[in-house]
């Protein structure tokens, strides 16, 4: 349920034209069979000149790039790679297979979901034994009731390739389910609705959107978000009755500003419909009454450059989390009348310049909020009756806790999630009168005991003396800080994403086999506030790239991993990353895997037509304006491939990914095939059936993970 406010027979000729996978060699021995030379794709080149601010660049691999993926040549060429892959890492079948089968036997396997009280049932998401796909139930709040399935996931995804539902919510009067589902993995989702009572599908049909879907309280009214089938943004709020066709839905909404995103909720009092106003720089909310579905829309407070804000309802009052003259972030309140002039907002919770709150839960009696201070995490409640602050206690000192299922507004208890690099993601409520814990679930890991591993927290110098959190995990009984341990590190640090402590069911297989797990958290992200994240970003982002490559020294300097045993892992912004700092210091890893890399960054940036361009012109500038263009192209991956060694390198895409569109990898890995001047590995995982995520369904997904692992053994070997 979502219910807040929200902040993946080829023609012979074409292959001849690229290069073929493999050819016959004669061996010495005459009598014997011949073997077979595995011979890398390559890409033909055709030079296509772009020239900005008087620079011309010339990209040999532009004829990569085709919007509709129909392409014979280029189809051609991305399976090409695949096949190359899979027979250069043929010998690794029965690893990746022990891989995969320890990684999915750590899963329970009719794992259930803590049931969610909702007007009246408690909602439950279940898996069945071998089951890719959760099955959504409820149940009716009285003794005896029958368990109701609204939702098998494993039914809906036969007959494709990719399945994903996307959202989904019950109508107030509890009788029509709406879902939305993406079948291309491309995030555009098609909302259908269900009769609860008979089971029956209805005819509304709702195509193009971003997969939410909100009720409006008269149980026939649902709003959502249409997208732009080009650039992927959500941009129109829509109004839908039932019974009526999609062409007479009412438009609410238009977001004009191409560098805005739009997203919905509904508040936790069920008082308002929502409109997330979202862009890098600027946060805002319209709001609707639910009960007034005619009504309009009104701006709780006018969008503006710089101020960042989400409120949430408490009678006729709204508590406020905003940045306004507060880098860090602090929550305010003010009347319904006075919202929108900020100059009356009064704060309740001040700003520390020392610790980001990052998260806030406005309740009937208490407001719960968490913060990170440090880079450590807590979790406060402040009483609404007696103004009294208190700190819930955790026993980890690196935890991870975040607001759960929270979606009563009079609950006397509040819904958190609590993990920890060691400790199985857990589900809490906390008693709003004496803060007291109760453990409702702790997710079962099979075959792992938390007490054969440890996690610490270090700090690690950077080049310009900033000191940079790490956060280390190892199995103790392989680990002896002597510099012997293959080591992996991680880190993805763009647009303020943290990587907060969580336990990795899949990295025990590294750690049992006497890898040190590394997450760096490098600036870019918020690990020690917003200055951290705005200090890796636009104009100082290639302090991400000499943040990661100074951890890697000093964790090799302080022993943790072996010189020649470094491995290094990011995907998305991550993989841009990846591809920084194997142009910056290859000498550093033995071996790199650049998940879904976003590496042509000039290119991508420059075109308005690719999906999510304009929103990100706040994270890393606008190549129209010269200054960003120039310090792109100083750091860009694809624009500094150069001739020179690289280390073994694992890329990855899937062709239908709408975040980081399959070229710009595809691009890159025919690049540095061309001017790198080693006989390391360079291999392309191309999924022609996924997206950004990778293979949908819940055991799917562990094959990609295995092949990353063997790649990373393959090499020790």
């Amino acid at each position: 349920m979502n219910k807040f406010m929200p902040v993946s027979g080829v023609v012979l000729s074409v292959l001849v034209l690229l290069g073929g996978c493999a050819k016959e060699v004669t061996p010495v021995d005459s009598s014997a069979k011949p073997i077979v030379a595995l011979t890398a794709p390559v890409a033909k080149k055709v030079p296509y000149e772009m020239t900005v601010h008087g620079d011309t660049r010339v990209d040999d691999y532009y004829w990569m790039r085709d919007d509709s993926r129909t392409n014979v040549e280029v189809l051609a060429h991305l399976q090409a790679e695949e096949d190359y892959l899979q027979q250069s890492l043929a010998h690794t079948a029965d690893l990746q297979k022990t891989l995969f089968d320890e990684m999915t036997s750590r899963l329970q396997e009719d794992e259930s979901s803590v049931p969610v009280l909702i007007n009246g049932y408690y909602y439950q998401r279940k898996y069945i034994a071998g089951g890719e796909y959760a099955v959504n139930v409820r149940v009716k709040d009285v003794a005896g009731a029958a368990e109701e399935v609204l939702l098998d996931g494993n039914a809906l995804a036969k007959g494709h390739e990719y399945f994903n539902i996307g959202d989904y919510n019950v109508s107030t009067n509890n009788n029509i389910l709406a879902y939305s589902v993406d079948t291309l993995s491309r995030r555009i989702y098609n909302i259908v609705f269900k009769n609860l009572e008979t089971g029956e599908l209805l005819g509304d049909e709702l195509a193009g959107t971003n997969g939410q879907v909100i009720w409006a309280n008269d149980s026939k009214t649902v709003f959502y978000v249409l997208k732009d089938l080009q650039t992927l943004l959500g941009y129109k709020v829509m109004r839908h009755t039932l019974g009526t066709p999609q062409s007479d839905d009412v438009l609410m909404y238009e977001q004009t500003d191409n560098t805005f995103s739009t997203y919905l909720g509904k508040s936790i009092d069920d008082k308002y419909i929502v409109i997330v106003h979202y862009s890098t720089l600027s946060k805002g909310m319209s709001v609707l009454s639910a009960d007034n579905v005619n009504g309009e829309f009104k701006v709780l407070h006018a969008l503006q450059k710089g101020l960042e804000y989400s409120a949430s309802p408490h009678g006729n009052d709204f508590y406020i989390l905003n940045n306004d003259n507060a880098t860090n972030f602090k929550i305010s309140k003010a009347s319904s009348a006075d919202v929108a002039d900020k100059s009356k907002w009064q704060d309740v919770i001040a700003h520390d310049e020392n610790t980001l709150i990052t998260d806030m839960l406005v309740l009937k009696d208490a407001l719960l909020y968490t913060q990170r201070s440090q880079g450590l995490m807590s979790f406060h409640s402040l009483n609404l009756s007696t103004g009294k602050v208190s700190n819930v206690a955790f026993d980890d000192s690196l935890f991870t806790v975040s607001l759960g299922a929270n979606y009563n507004f009079a609950a006397t208890a509040v819904r958190v999630e609590y993990d920890s690099m060691t400790t199985p993601s857990s589900v809490y409520d906390i008693n709003l009168d004496d803060l007291s814990k109760t453990l409702l679930k702790q997710d079962v890991v099979n075959n792992y005991d938390a007490s054969l591993y440890e996690s610490k927290r270090i700090m690690l110098a950077a080049r310009d003396g900033k000191q940079v959190p790490v956060s280390i995990l190892y199995k103790k009984s392989s680990f002896k800080q002597d510099g012997t341990n293959p080591l992996l590190q991680y880190a993805y640090s763009s647009y303020g994403s943290t990587n907060d402590p969580y336990l990795s069911t899949s990295v025990i297989s590294l750690l049992d086999r006497g890898f040190v797990y590394a997450v760096a958290h490098v600036r870019g992200s918020e690990m020690l506030g917003r200055a951290w994240y705005e200090d890796g970003k636009l104009l100082t982002k290639k302090n991400t790239f000499n943040d990661f490559v100074d951890v890697t020294k000093g964790l090799v300097a302080q022993k943790y991993g072996a010189k020649d045993k470094i491995f290094a892992l990011g995907g998305s912004a991550g993989g841009l990353l990846m591809g920084g700092i194997v142009n910056q210091a290859p000498e550093l890893y033995l071996g790199v895997v650049a998940a879904v890399p976003f590496v042509d960054v000039i290119t991508t940036m420059l075109d308005e037509s690719i999906p999510l361009t304009t929103g990100e012109f706040d994270e890393w500038g606008n190549p129209k304006q010269k200054q960003y263009y120039d310090y792109m192209l100083s750091y860009s991956p694809y624009d500094n491939v150069t001739a020179q060694d690289y280390p073994n390198l694992l890329v990855t895409t899937g062709l239908h990914d709408s975040q980081v569109q399959y070229f710009e990898p595809a691009k890159w890995v025919a690049k540095l095939r061309d001017m790198k001047t080693d006989n390391n590995q360079l291999l392309f995982n191309v999924n022609m059936g996924a997206g950004h995520g990778g293979a949908s369904g819940r055991y799917k997904r562990y094959e990609l993970r295995a092949l990353m692992y063997t790649f990373m053994l393959d090499l020790l070997e």
